[in-house]
């Protein structure tokens, strides 16, 4: 079968469309045929061997996917093949195959198209967890998100106008921003401007934001987290910008602010019943509209390289997804 293929951890540019073997199905596996898989930030940085989760090399990247069961593993009863489904298995996706454990897939609802079920439960799932749990986000709130024309900032719009929160979309240009009001932010900020924490203090006065959630990092953090009001939360959510900001600890002691780590992986081995209430609640809000991924382009595994290389360098909006 065809695949993007890493050989080792390295420069994007490395990665090659080849034949590989199809996956070996065993107990409590499901093999699915990929119908489509989505770009994720994480997937750049794994591929270099710049994320915290390492597979062993070589690998097929490729975070999330959907498409229609080929055949289960002994033991697997909740899905048949046949079944269209979407499955989160943190590689191996970008290829016309793929196995995931059978506790990470799931079905698709029936209105939900492959391209979005296959950009569903990484980005939406993390900004319900972020918002939901981690920050406990009220209605009558104000949320600052930094990179909001991403997969994960576009999907934390939705769910934060859903609860009933002030969105301020904060983005590098007017075309991301463009996309960001049309998903319902209420404000927005070209961060590309020298100005930008001040264009938020214009919108939010001296009562500050009561949560920011940032996916970027790098230099726009720091201010950030100054723009925070009194018990302000702060959600470390990744570093799209590429360094890893060190915060004045005097910040969080001025106003009681809080920084709050966001690793929705983790939060589901540790809270599985309650991830499987989230994840009730996202299928019914797309069932009901209310939700669902903002999808900017679509490309076969030849373009995958250079999508991949465009989110690394944050030109690329919404979510991107590969067709095998």
């Amino acid at each position: 079968m065809k695949a993007l293929f890493c050989q080792q951890f390295g420069p994007i540019a490395d990665l090659v469309v080849t034949d590989v073997p199809v996956p070996t199905l065993a107990p409590g596996k499901v093999l699915i045929d990929v119908k489509a898989a989505s770009l994720n930030f994480p997937d750049a940085l794994m591929v270099q061997g710049l994320y915290q989760v390492k597979p062993p090399t070589p690998f097929v990247p490729g975070a999330e996917f959907a498409g229609v069961v080929a055949a289960v593993g002994d033991g697997v009863s909740h899905v048949k093949a046949g079944d269209r489904v979407m499955a989160f298995t943190g590689w191996g996706g970008f290829a016309e195959q793929a196995v995931a454990d059978a506790m990470r897939v799931s079905p698709m609802p029936p209105s939900m198209s492959f391209e979005q079920g296959a950009s569903f439960v990484l980005t939406y799932a993390t900004s319900h967890h972020a918002l939901k749990d981690v920050a406990k986000l009220q209605a009558g709130e104000t949320l600052l998100i930094l990179g909001a024309s991403g997969g994960v900032g576009t999907s934390a719009i939705q769910l934060a106008k859903i609860t009933g929160a002030t969105v301020i979309a904060a983005a590098s240009s007017d075309e991301k921003l463009a996309l960001c009001k049309s998903l319902g932010a209420d404000h927005l900020v070209n961060y590309s401007r020298d100005d930008w924490r001040e264009q938020v203090n214009a919108i939010v006065g001296k009562k500050g934001v009561d949560v920011v959630y940032d996916a970027v990092g790098g230099p726009y953090a720091e201010p950030a987290v100054r723009a925070l009001g009194w018990r302000g939360r702060y959600l470390v959510v990744g570093f799209a910008a590429g360094d890893i900001p060190k915060i004045p600890l005097n910040l969080a002691l001025l106003k009681e602010r809080q920084i709050l780590g966001v690793y929705w992986g983790d939060s589901v081995a540790a809270n599985p019943k309650g991830h499987l209430a989230n994840m009730r609640e996202l299928g019914e809000w797309f069932a009901a509209g209310k939700i669902a991924p903002s999808i900017t382009e679509s490309v076969g595994l030849d373009g995958a390289k250079d999508a991949l290389t465009r989110m690394a360098s944050r030109q690329a909006m919404g979510k991107i997804v590969v067709t095998p």
